[in-house]
């Protein structure tokens, strides 16, 4: 059973990102109720011990790029509660949205150091791989667009905004909806097309963002990422 009171957030920076109130308030309580049924009655992709992965991996202070996914994989055994990640080690079929994310990186670099699709390689260096939904019913996407987890990633997007020198990353229009949240000129915000095969040829493959990245991190003195 998912747990009601986000007891399995233990990661002190997301406490120090989504303040008590937020977890306490009407919204957030809804999403818990939700997400406690849902897990009662369907298998739910990621785990619940997974769905807050991506803040675990990323010290609050240490966040230099969030890559803005939409929901998680809903095949069993493909989300670990990174965007666009998979374990790395699974039987699970290679997700064609990710190969084309690698794919774009060996076109900008010549090579890519996550081959297996195991993005916390990434999630180490600072990005926070974040969805706009946590969890999905396995078989279904976009399952869970609908049952609050605005409540929680939008208060999270507007504290990381005030982050400066950092990169929000959006890719596909759905993720693109969001960047009305964020409004620090000292960020950078990079948009393109999805990179699901339906619409990669349409601006993801040549835009360029795994370039553009490093160029501002460089600029702003921060150490760039090796994707």
């Amino acid at each position: 059973m998912f747990d009601p009171s986000f007891a399995c957030v233990k990661h002190e920076d997301i406490l120090c990102i989504m303040h008590e109130k937020i977890f306490e308030s009407p919204e957030c309580k809804t999403l818990r109720e939700n997400l406690v049924a849902e897990y009662e009655t369907y298998k739910i992709c990621p785990p619940r011990e997974l769905v807050f992965s991506a803040f675990e991996m990323c010290d609050y202070d240490d966040i230099k790029v969030v890559v803005l996914g939409q929901d998680p994989y809903f095949n069993e055994n493909q989300a670990i509660g990174l965007a666009f990640s998979v374990s790395g080690c699974g039987t699970y079929k290679f997700p064609p949205t990710l190969k084309n994310i690698i794919k774009e990186v060996r076109q900008t670099f010549g090579e890519c150091v996550v081959e297996d699709g195991d993005l916390r390689a990434w999630a180490r260096q600072g990005v926070l791989l974040l969805n706009t939904c946590l969890t999905v019913r396995q078989g279904q996407a976009l399952s869970h667009a609908a049952i609050g987890w605005d409540s929680f990633i939008i208060p999270a997007l507007k504290e990381l905004d005030k982050k400066n020198d950092i990169v929000f990353v959006l890719w596909g229009s759905h993720a693109r909806g969001y960047k009305k949240y964020l409004s620090n000129i000292r960020n950078l915000v990079l948009e393109a097309a999805h990179p699901s095969p339906l619409s990669a040829h349409n601006g993801f493959f040549g835009c360029g963002h795994f370039k553009k990245i490093n160029d501002f991190l460089v600029k702003r003195g921060k150490k760039p990422v090796v994707f």
